[in-house]
């Protein structure tokens, strides 16, 4: 129960670090955990080693419940052999692995390790191919998450890499394959562990983590929050429901006069979406990385859907590399957990340019594009101003088995923005305001799209909510099922 005993905890608390019981007993509902494998110890009998024996082997394993649901955590001890991977901690990480497929419930990791244990050799590299088998099994089975609470090197970056969601914690967690010692040898590159791997680089840059809090005890309590969207497995054939407060037919004014009239003016799509769900909850993923595109989990009549949003406020909402592949995973992510899916589109295009056509936006696109056509849960979309070309096809378009397309007047639904298209179609001609007049008035409205099926119903903003919620009542009972494959070849 002391773990590495007084010091070392003392060390951990120094650090504003929490040691592995007390984000355990903070993380689960109280007198809920049930322990396993706490009497193991390592096997190791080189370099000392068995002279050096701390029960439990640097990792705490076992089950309990958040908000009075089961799932199985494990929780490296950090002042137990710097929390380093051995065979048997390994093989403990792995049983409750086993245990959560077992009876389809989330895994929840807390890492805080500072690696292989080098005493081990082989014994510690095999151990993490161990946990990575069972993290790819595993995926699209049961929920899986890496809560990042101090240092996560080399090899032990690739679990967290390969769970659903990874998040970290400010100032005291880091994610990296080499160290800032190794970059320096190899590269001359000068660089702090922050700067190279820590939470501001991972959640804003990279786009490795989902998102990231200012302390253990603040990601824990999150944790629990953001684990109550989420169904225990892929067997749940609906999300989880929570009573709620808020009026199904609520309709909001505000929504009526919240997109500019001039189109090339910016709005806040989070706005938008807090003013449609329940009680204006929303918990959004990765909110610092490609902030063009929004997505998060809230619900509707107490139900959780997995929002995905263009952002006008941010580069107009123009889809590109890395906001494609954000919104690809979250989709797909969405649609293994039968997750309902609400698309809210204000979108220019694909973004244009060299580092961008170089950088593979069309492979990177088409990663999204797979994600909506592959989805078979139910799929709501509102265009909310523009869409445009590709980009048009691409968010939940009708055409990918969209099961409900909304417009609201505001939608401008074209190949392209009224400027361009008269600037190709009129080239040789002098004045072409009446013609850019006129092709506002043909294609700059949602009535083209509606008058060919491809939209369901333009609706009044202020409606947008009740009519969301009846369709998706309508749709709770939606089979569809893709054709017979071992899997398809998403463009990766």
């Amino acid at each position: 129960m002391a773990g590495g005993g007084e010091k070392r905890v003392a060390a951990q608390h120094a650090k504003g670090k929490l040691t592995a019981r007390e984000r355990v007993d903070l993380f689960l509902d109280k007198g809920s955990f049930r322990e396993y494998d706490a009497f193991v110890e390592h096997q190791c009998v080189d370099f000392g080693m068995e002279k050096n024996r701390i029960t439990g082997d640097g990792v705490i394993t076992g089950q309990g419940k958040v908000n009075g649901r089961p799932v199985f955590v494990f929780s490296q001890d950090f002042t137990a052999y710097g929390g380093s991977l051995s065979k048997m901690h390994a093989q403990k990480i792995c049983k409750v692995m086993e245990k959560a497929m077992l009876v389809g419930a989330p895994i929840i990791g807390l890492n805080d390790s500072g690696g292989a244990r080098i005493q081990e050799g082989v014994d510690s590299l095999a151990g993490y191919a161990d946990i990575f088998q069972k993290n790819v099994l595993a995926s699209g089975v049961i929920p899986q998450i890496s809560l990042i609470m101090g240092p996560c090197a080399g090899g032990a970056v690739y679990s967290p890499a390969l769970t659903d969601f990874t998040f970290m914690v400010r100032d005291t967690s880091y994610l990296f394959v080499t160290g800032p010692d190794v970059v320096k040898a190899v590269t001359g590159e000068t660089v702090t562990q922050e700067e190279l791997g820590g939470a501001k680089a991972h959640t804003a840059k990279s786009g490795v983590a989902h998102k990231a809090f200012d302390n253990d005890m603040e990601a824990l309590v999150e944790l629990r929050r953001f684990i109550d969207f989420l169904p225990l497995s892929n067997q749940a054939t609906s999300p989880p429901r929570r009573p709620t407060q808020d009026p199904m037919d609520r309709e909001d004014e505000a929504l009526n006069v919240i997109v500019p009239v001039d189109s090339t003016k910016a709005y806040d799509i989070k706005d938008v979406i807090t003013r449609l769900v329940d009680e204006g909850d929303f918990f959004e993923i990765m909110p610092d990385h490609a902030k063009n595109i929004v997505v998060g989990f809230s619900r509707l009549d107490g139900q959780t859907i997995a929002i995905i949003a263009n952002q006008p406020a941010v580069s107009s909402g123009v889809l590109d590399i890395a906001s494609s592949t954000k919104a690809a995973r979250f989709v797909r992510f969405a649609d293994a957990f039968n997750i309902p899916l609400l698309t809210l589109v204000d979108v220019p295009g694909f973004l244009p340019g060299t580092a961008q056509e170089h950088g593979g936006i069309i492979r990177h696109g088409a990663k999204l594009l797979y994600a909506y056509a592959e989805a078979t849960v139910p799929k709501l979309t509102v265009i909310t101003r523009k869409a445009y070309g590709g980009a048009y096809d691409v968010m939940s378009s009708k055409h990918l088995r969209g099961d409900i397309n909304f417009a609201w007047p505001s939608a401008e639904i074209a190949v392209m923005g009224a400027k361009g298209a008269v600037e190709i179609i009129f080239r040789n001609q002098d004045n072409r305001s009446e013609a850019e007049a006129e092709y506002v008035r043909k294609f700059a409205n949602p009535l083209p799209a509606a008058q060919r099926g491809f939209l369901d119903d333009v609706i009044l903003p202020s409606t947008t909510r009740p009519r969301l919620i009846e369709e998706l009542r309508l749709l709770s009972g939606k089979k569809l099922k893709n054709p017979a494959k071992k899997h398809g070849n998403i463009p990766l």
